[in-house]
């Protein structure tokens, strides 16, 4: 097995995933971003659809790095939930 093979391979179907169509988490986030970036609302529904949109993006990668088809998945699921954790902490 290689390398590629080992980090991209999903284990149940074989075939090589590097991304894949977005989850109902990921709608979620992308849904929220373009509500904040087309109505730009201010005071508490900004403030609302910015949580929505952190808990959807951190739902998402706590999903993919407990359920991620292959060491990718579960790497990118990482990285995300680090930043995620970073913003919320800067």
């Amino acid at each position: 097995m290689t390398v590629i093979d080992w980090a991209f391979r999903d284990r149940r179907t074989g075939r090589i995933v590097i991304a894949q169509w977005p989850n109902a988490a990921l709608l979620v986030w992308i849904a929220a971003g373009v509500v904040r970036a087309v109505v730009d609302p201010a005071g508490g529904w900004g403030t609302a659809l910015q949580v929505v949109a952190t808990l959807a993006l951190g739902w998402w990668a706590v999903d993919e790095i407990v359920r991620g088809v292959n060491p990718w998945r579960r790497l990118l699921g990482g990285i995300v939930l680090a930043g995620v954790l970073a913003s919320l902490l800067g």
